[in-house]
């Protein structure tokens, strides 16, 4: 099974899918090199290349069985659009790669596919299905109960302590990062590992008991 991560940051959402599949082909699009750098340490046996995973997408989709984009989401984030009254506020269009790459794969690809980004601070152009803080666009059906860990609601705070338990959560050592971005940043977008299992589960058919119940992703919310 070849899959195509995009926009791979440290692989959270990567982290068990050998727990659910052994024999995966993973190739990971990362533009930061020195993420890029971590992820291949973390997984040795995926290729990861240093690119923009936007244009890699469009380049390369017809090799892959499955695909994962998890596009940035600052220009669509609530937090970043609540300090807009503020003086020192610098306002953004917000980013239309996100619908650009949801629209492409529903229309060009014939496998399966994910494209997970935050609730945004505007009515979602395009339906979409709630888990937790996210939304999800996909075109098979996806479970209402998708495995988020209840104890990494609530971690974001200004005691400094941020950092430390995210690497507890993610079960990864943010401080080997020696690139420009602010780890607690990377750490907080880090897809929930046990997320990305359950997700990868139900693409290859597997259901949880407590998944029995499961609803289309274009259903209404």
């Amino acid at each position: 099974m070849k899959i195509l991560n995009l926009y791979a940051c440290l692989g959270g959402n990567r982290y068990k899918w050998n727990e659910v599949k052994e024999d995966i082909e993973v190739t990971a699009i990362e533009l930061d090199p020195e993420l890029a750098r971590l992820y291949q340490e973390r997984f040795p046996n995926d290729t990861v290349i240093v690119a923009d995973a936007h244009q890699y997408l469009l380049d390369h989709y017809k090799e892959f069985d499955f695909i994962w984009s998890s596009p940035p989401c600052p220009t669509h984030s609530k937090v970043r659009f609540s300090q807009h009254t503020k003086s020192s506020h610098i306002p953004k269009y917000a980013d239309m790669q996100l619908y650009q790459e949801i629209i492409f794969l529903d229309n060009y690809f014939n496998g399966k596919y994910v494209v997970e980004n935050v609730i945004p601070y505007y009515e979602p152009l395009m339906p979409a299905k709630k888990r937790g803080r996210h939304l999800y666009w996909t075109n098979f059906l996806l479970p209402t109960n998708i495995g988020e860990r209840k104890e990494g609601k609530g971690i974001i705070s200004v005691t400094g302590d941020e950092v430390k338990k995210l690497c507890k959560f993610h079960d990864y050592n943010f401080n080997k990062y020696k690139g420009t971005q602010r780890r607690d940043k990377i750490a907080r977008n880090l897809v929930d590992y046990e997320v990305g299992k359950t997700i990868f589960e139900t693409v290859l058919g597997i259901e949880r008991k407590s998944n029995v119940n499961q609803t289309n992703i274009f259903d209404a919310v």
